[in-house]
């Protein structure tokens, strides 16, 4: 199936999710998360903050944890610099203080921005993935354009409810395809391109 058309199948199963459901299946996600990335060999990690709208896994048991119980690990969320249209990762504590963009992203205010080939994890929204790691997100290439500008051995974690499906029929060049992929049930580990 085309990106397009599995946008449209994905949306609508995850927002045919309860909010129980989604509380249930992103702490399960933040479970394996932590069970299967070892963060004392984590100087910084990029994670998405989640649109609650949209359904999103929620990524603030990950922040939390990290901020109790691996305070040497820094954390940082993207926001969009105005007038380039280019994601930045801005330092992210539990004392952060957000403004709503354009799109209805809730983003840091202020804060040290990194560079991105200072992350060691990046953790990449997406509404599905399939089993070679090419995922597929809101279709505006945020990321894609972010993970390039990203050093070669940083790790890039999507994070799903869902299983991957077999194949995306449409990827290009320029996608940047995931190391690993988290879901409620499992661990998926995509080959790494040479």
């Amino acid at each position: 199936m085309t990106k397009s058309d599995l946008r449209e199948i994905y949306l609508k199963k995850r927002s045919s999710q309860s909010a129980s459901q989604v509380v249930e299946n992103s702490q399960r996600i933040a479970d394996r998360f932590f069970a299967s990335i070892d963060l004392c060999q984590v100087g910084t990690i990029h994670c998405f903050i989640s649109i609650a709208r949209f359904n999103e896994v929620d990524t603030s048991p990950i922040f939390e944890k990290i901020w109790s119980d691996f305070p040497s690990v820094r954390t940082v969320a993207p926001r969009i610099r105005p007038g380039t249209g280019e994601m930045e990762s801005v330092v992210l504590t539990g004392q952060t203080l957000y403004r709503e963009s354009g799109w209805g992203i809730r983003e840091p205010v202020a804060g040290e921005v990194i560079e991105p080939t200072e992350i060691d994890v990046v953790l990449v929204p997406l509404l599905c993935v399939d089993s070679t790691g090419h995922r597929v997100g809101y279709g505006k290439g945020f990321y894609d354009r972010f993970l390039g500008r990203c050093a070669a051995d940083c790790i890039k974690v999507g994070l799903s409810y869902f299983p991957p499906v077999s194949r995306i029929a449409d990827t290009a060049d320029y996608d940047v395809r995931l190391d690993l992929c988290v879901t409620p049930r499992e661990v998926n580990s995509f080959e790494r391109q040479s």
